[in-house]
């Protein structure tokens, strides 16, 4: 199963904190619409940049991207 990874960018000295708390809303959504084989989480890539993601099978991300709004997304490679 091919699936793609559905990233938010956060800048900043706050950016850890704003892309945990978004992930926190990411898994929500996933329970709330029942969504099979995707999970949330956060990343730092530096002091002052994090993201907060969603891995999804490919099939799921025009209706996730349109609903969600990421910044930007990538293939993930299993």
């Amino acid at each position: 199963m091919q699936k793609v990874k559905l990233l938010w960018d956060f800048r900043g000295p706050d950016s850890l904190k704003m892309a945990e708390h978004h992930a926190i809303h990411l898994n929500e959504f996933i329970a709330k619409e029942n969504l099979e084989n995707c999970e949330a989480n956060f990343e730092a890539f530096s002091e002052f940049i994090s993201s907060a993601f969603i891995i999804c099978p490919k099939d799921l991300m025009i209706i996730l991207r349109d609903a969600l709004k990421p910044h930007r997304g990538e293939a993930v490679d299993e």
